[in-house]
């Protein structure tokens, strides 16, 4: 239970919608919810300011190159070496690599939104894993998660060491208090935790639900724009980190998933202790509406790429890990052209979600909360509603607005879990959706 002397600390800040933020992408911050709290002229004093312990968090190995290396000083009350013994604890609905639990099939899914957890259910209780491929031993591939809770996490916590996290939230919005400060999150806006920080998860507003990106491989980052040049898609100062704040408890457990599994241990001390921090490994946050969209002003449209947020890049330029991919508010202005998106196959594999609205390529069926999944060169494309529509349709400008989807892609299969493929919320008659497509040749 929470001590009744436990209180959370932040300069300057007394709520969820007055949280403190600092603006960039992959800077490098600094932060003391104290002042004095930061060390000046070097990292590691023989004695740290106010009494602190200064502790490095390292998010790629010491010598790869300073343009990708991420590490973060933090000054805390206790080192977070200060545990017990860690043990195995129930996965729940929650599951790792290897994702061979039925065998793959070419066939395409669709799920409705999941039901809300009966009872009481934190963030880590109501994780559930969708799909995933790669190995999380060998940290390549990804896993998709649905989360719903309908409690906040008080004083317990969370830190993921296989992968780090983006959430997608659907439904209600999410303050998640991290080691570096927290941040108020909300449909329409996605947040990414990395790997190893340890954050507990607040419902300021009652149950939640969305979707969770866990990426194995290399950190997500900006992609190129290439011949777009020096503008557009997502801008740096968009992105939002968090400032400081620090937690005083006498109790709490931390959960840990590592290797696939969770694991916990109990602490006499807040794992969000940090009073001062200075680095660029940092949880952030973005608003989706600040996406700069780009499509074409003439005919066809550009390949769905050109709305690619965030990309984990492989050993192979432009071959992504996984990617994340927004559909959001935009004009469709194209001649001659048909403006959903088109019939294809494509070797990369597709998972879909709606935070909001309709998706312009299906009429009817995808609805907020819900989600689809087209693997590996497996035909997909709009319904024959839809088909029929856009055909037939006068070409004048048209706006795309109040929608937003969104897209997980990756190089490699993903392969349903077995308690995903068996759902009683997956749809058994989504292949019904192209039985209207006729044939119409005539030579």
């Amino acid at each position: 239970m929470v001590d009744v002397a436990d209180e959370i600390h932040q300069r300057g800040t007394s709520g969820a919608g007055e949280f403190g933020y600092q603006a960039g992408f992959g800077n490098e911050f600094a932060s003391e919810a104290v002042p004095g709290a930061l060390p000046r002229g070097r990292n590691s004093p023989q004695r740290a300011p106010l009494g602190l312990y200064a502790e490095q968090i390292s998010g790629t190995a010491f010598t790869q190159p300073r343009a990708v290396n991420k590490r973060t000083w933090v000054y805390r009350s206790v080192p977070s070496a200060a545990h017990r013994r860690f043990s195995r604890i129930g996965n729940g609905s929650l599951r790792g690599t290897p994702f061979d639990e039925i065998e793959p099939d070419p066939n395409r899914l669709r799920w409705n939104a999941p039901p809300m957890p009966d009872g009481d259910a934190d963030f880590v209780d109501g994780l559930y894993t969708m799909a995933g491929n790669g190995d999380i031993r060998t940290r390549a591939g990804m896993a998709v998660h649905m989360y719903a809770a309908t409690r906040s996490m008080v004083d317990r916590y969370f830190v993921d060491a296989d992968g780090e996290l983006l959430f997608v939230p659907e439904h209600g919005p999410l303050v998640l208090h991290t080691e570096l400060g927290p941040m108020a999150v909300a449909p329409g806006e996605v947040a990414v935790v990395p790997r190893g920080i340890r954050f507990r998860a607040e419902l300021p507003a009652g149950p939640v639900r969305g979707y969770l990106c866990e990426n194995f491989g290399a950190q997500f980052t900006l992609p190129e724009r290439g011949p777009i040049g020096s503008n557009g898609l997502a801008n740096e100062r968009d992105f939002l980190a968090p400032t400081a704040a620090y937690e005083e408890r006498s109790s709490a457990q931390v959960v840990q998933k590592y290797g696939g599994n969770l694991w916990a241990t109990d602490y006499d001390h807040s794992p969000l202790d940090v009073v001062a921090w200075h680095g660029n490994y940092a949880p952030y946050k973005y608003d989706t509406a600040n996406f700069m969209v780009i499509g074409t002003i003439s005919f066809d449209h550009p390949d769905p790429s050109i709305f690619t947020v965030l990309t984990s890049p492989s050993e192979l330029p432009g071959l992504a890990n996984v990617d994340f991919v927004i559909f959001a508010p935009r004009w469709l202005v194209g001649e001659d052209t048909f403006r959903p998106p088109w019939y294809h196959r494509n070797i990369m594999s597709e998972f879909m979600g709606l935070v909001r609205g309709v998706y312009d390529a299906k009429a009817e069926g995808f609805e907020p909360g819900g989600a689809s999944l087209h693997n590996m060169f497996t035909s997909h494309g709009p319904d024959a509603e839809t088909y029929a529509k856009a055909s037939a349709a006068e070409l004048t400008p048209q706006k795309i607005d109040d929608t937003l989807a969104f897209m997980f892609e990756s190089r490699w299969m993903m392969v349903p879990t077995r308690q995903a493929a068996e759902a009683g919320h997956r749809q058994p008659d989504y292949d019904a959706v192209w039985s209207g497509l006729t044939r119409s040749f005539r030579a």
